[in-house]
């Protein structure tokens, strides 16, 4: 099989400081500490895929230096580099000019690292790349398009699967929303078109899916408020993630609350739209400490999607038991296999939240959940 990977070395590093993304905002996301998420997670799928290889030959193909050469290498794989020059900050246009020129190699499957933006980029690249299935690895900060595997590991399997003739290839969704839109609270996604791509069940996370805007989603959703509101410690620190069913909480305890950020509330006031830094900075007792989620519709990811404020070392130092899930009872049943998913980055992390966590659905009500 000739495989062609793409790695986006920025993909992500808006996501634990804040940004809600990297597009236009990569100098600030520096500047605010964002360190490279994408050459670890293409590492991770690389070591992955050596260690499952077997007898199985891949030819690989991919671009230069840190947009793939370099994690192919250093986890031990020959790869042979496409004649393309990238400048130190690399740009869409990079992304565009690969595809090319894997399309003109007839790779029979492109992987690449990163988020709905670089899925996007691939998308435009030609009209008649879309004939080459393609495959995502995470690792961008909002990750709505079906195209990508739920973490580096599926997306080994996937790729293992393909080159057996064991996967199904379907079309799917490539959607991207406005980051700048997203940065001042408004939600704005829109379909650019189809990518064909392999398909594992419960490997693709598949696309959001958003929530209904009817009455009787809204009735839920202040109903797991009322709950959680009830259930609450005057002395606690609360950090609430994104999403309308978490923002009725919100409302219902008389606090503004970013739909698409991460907020803290204490003492009775809120403190909008955190970082990861802000947040370990403001909570002081972590046994007095809860962490409010809502898992995306239809994809069912609790963390890693859109929520990487709450980045591994919070997840840990909370602990499993002061998550609070919340979901609508629609919600819950539109979620693909009836399991919800994490995509922390963090092996820990993860293991710690694997098992059954318990889901809030209505008042008073709540379902036990399995969590992959």
């Amino acid at each position: 099989m000739k495989l062609g990977l793409i790695v986006n070395p920025i993909a992500g590093m808006g996501g634990r400081v804040g940004l809600k993304g990297t597009d236009s905002v990569l100098e600030e996301a520096i500047a605010k500490g964002a360190k490279p998420i994408a050459p670890k997670r293409a590492k991770q799928f690389l070591q992955k895929l050596r260690e499952n290889l077997g007898k199985t030959p891949i030819e690989f193909f991919t671009c230069p230096g840190i947009m793939g050469e370099k994690e192919a290498r250093t986890v031990g794989f020959s790869v042979k580099v496409l004649p393309m020059k990238i400048a130190k900050e690399t740009s869409a246009e990079d992304t565009k000019t690969a595809v090319r020129l894997l399309t003109a190699e007839k790779v029979d499957l492109i992987v690449f690292v990163g988020g709905d933006g670089t899925a996007k980029d691939i998308f435009d690249a030609t009209p008649g790349c879309h004939e080459v299935p393609v495959l995502g690895v995470p690792s961008g900060v909002k990750m709505y398009s079906g195209v990508f595997a739920v973490n580096p590991s599926d997306a080994v399997h996937v790729v293992l699967a393909f080159a057996e003739n064991q996967a199904e290839i379907t079309e799917f969704e490539i959607m991207d929303t406005d980051e700048k839109g997203i940065r001042s609270d408004t939600f704005s996604v829109e379909l650019h078109g189809f990518l064909k791509g392999p398909f594992i069940p419960m490997r693709i996370q598949g696309s959001k899916q958003i929530s209904p805007e009817t009455v009787d989603e809204k009735e839920n959703q202040i109903a797991i408020a009322r709950f959680i509101v009830e259930e609450m410690q005057p002395n606690g620190t609360y950090i609430l993630g994104p999403g309308t069913t978490v923002k009725r909480l919100a409302e219902l305890l008389g606090v503004e609350k970013t739909v698409l950020g991460v907020d803290i509330y204490k003492e009775g006031r809120v403190i909008l739209d955190v970082n990861e830094k802000r947040i370990l900075k403001e909570v002081r007792d972590w046994q007095k400490a809860w962490i409010v989620l809502s898992p995306i519709g239809h994809q069912g990811i609790l963390l890693g999607r859109g929520n990487q404020q709450i980045s591994p070392e919070i997840i840990k130092r909370a602990g499993k038991l002061q998550i609070i899930i919340v979901a609508t009872r629609n919600k819950l049943r539109s979620i693909d296999g009836n399991t919800l998913r994490v995509d922390t980055g963090d092996a820990e992390a993860d293991k710690m939240l694997k098992g059954y966590i318990k889901v809030i659905t209505d008042y008073k009500e709540w379902r036990l959940v399995p969590v992959q």
